[in-house]
């Protein structure tokens, strides 16, 4: 991918830190007054013609029942990883280094599977409801579709996203194959806490136990608490049916949680007193800390961000002004704040968040960027309205030490040659 911008001496920058950051001001007014012009080349501007184009004259395609991408291939693809000795193990990653805005296309969305796609009758489906309930009971899907809809839009994230990063040397690679077990859509379903009122909770149960359909037999202890906070029984994505790649015909999305959590073809709740420990509960999704101890129901996922453009795959062409973007979510609050620098760290200006900025939801930022030709190293770090920051990659090593493969959130280095190519660094 290349990065260009028209030859024009005349724009005028302030810089607001090193290696060239700019103010949104700044890089705002020089567009209006016509004073400079950058554009991704792939979007460079047309040529001029006389006459008539030929596509007027010329009839267009027919309808379709389902829209799709432009055949051009050049649409974004997920990258897609098996593992090699177990059939249905594995991930596709959303390719955010080629997406824009916040919200994740249904077709574009990860995928993390222990074993594989499960085929689901829907007609037959049925979610049973048991344990420390006062009326056990069992949903269709047509009794869930009667009840109160609840819409949301919330990120799921892997508990493994970006976990090539406690690797001792940065992995090379596109920006969405590193945190790409990360995507954001608009849930739609019906309350978890809704469901299980109706059932008449128990005064003795304190966990729900959430078991799915596919035969890895991915079971998983949530607190009720939570469960009756903020839980949905997702049936709809961005305004379509859950597909069965993502749980169809229901699945629990889980509000800032790890993404084991939001349990996908689900089969059955059970409340209890006490969590189940299963393999996905104390084993799978658990760290081993500095201390030698480890580290297990670390549901919620923390304060993070990453460069989404330019990153490695990106070459920019020519010196001049450009626009660093990215993305920052955090599972324990809204993102109130996300600071770039262009110079390793030595000096930060805010960037600018893409409204609205929702909880649980993934959050565009911005900022405008002189480049000179000169070496530069960048990088994004976020803070929540809780006050909790972004670490960078050396004190959440420091911290965790080097044994974990879960949960990473620490910062993520690009550095710039002087020819325009983006390389993964440490710092």
């Amino acid at each position: 991918m290349t990065w260009s911008k028209k030859n024009n001496s005349n724009f005028r920058t302030e810089t607001v830190a090193g290696g060239g950051l700019l103010s949104r001001r700044n890089f705002i007014t020089n567009a209006a007054t016509g004073s400079a012009v950058f554009l991704p080349m792939s979007y460079a501007a047309a040529e001029s013609f006389e006459g008539v184009p030929e596509t007027w004259l010329t009839k267009g395609g027919e309808f379709s029942n389902y829209g799709m991408p432009p055949d051009s291939g050049q649409h974004p693809i997920r990258w897609i990883s098996n593992h090699p000795a177990v059939p249905g193990e594995g991930v596709t990653w959303t390719p955010h280094h080629q997406l824009q805005g916040s919200i994740t296309p249904n077709g574009l969305h990860f995928e993390r599977h222990h074993n594989g796609v499960p085929h689901i009758e829907a007609a037959t489906w049925e979610l049973a409801l048991h344990g420390k309930l006062a009326k056990p009971t069992a949903l269709s899907l047509n009794d869930l579709h009667r009840l109160p809809m609840h819409s949301e839009t919330l990120f799921i994230e892997c508990g493994g996203n970006s976990n090539a990063m406690w690797r001792d040397q940065p992995i090379q690679t596109a920006a969405g194959y590193i945190h790409g077990l990360l995507s954001c859509a608009e849930w739609t379903g019906v309350k978890l806490s809704h469901v299980l009122e109706l059932a008449g909770i128990d005064p003795d149960a304190t966990w729900v136990i959430a078991d799915g359909l596919d035969s890895s037999g991915v079971t998983v202890s949530i607190p009720l608490e939570k469960a009756l906070d903020d839980v949905l029984i997702g049936l709809y994505q961005n305004g379509e049916p859950v597909r069965p790649s993502q749980g169809y015909p229901a699945r629990l999305v889980v509000p800032g949680w790890e993404g084991i959590t939001h349990v996908k073809w689900l089969r059955s709740i059970m409340l209890t007193d006490k969590p189940l420990m299963s393999k996905f509960d104390s084993v799978s999704y658990t760290d081993l800390m500095l201390d030698g101890k480890f580290n297990r129901f670390s549901f919620v996922m923390e304060v993070k961000s990453f460069i989404t453009q330019p990153s490695p795959g990106y070459e920019l062409q020519q010196k001049g002004l450009y626009e660093i973007r990215g993305l920052a979510w955090s599972g324990a609050a809204p993102i109130t704040r996300v600071q770039v620098s262009a110079d390793g760290g030595s000096s930060w200006t805010d960037a600018e968040l893409q409204s609205p900025v929702l909880a649980n939801s993934l959050t565009r930022f911005r900022v405008p960027w002189n480049w000179t030709g000169s070496p530069a190293t960048l990088l994004s770090r976020a803070t929540d309205s809780l006050g909790n920051i972004q670490p960078l990659r050396s004190e959440i090593i420091n911290n965790k030490g080097g044994n974990s493969y879960y949960h990473y959130n620490g910062t993520t280095v690009w550095s710039v040659d002087e020819q325009g190519g983006v390389r993964h660094v440490y710092i």
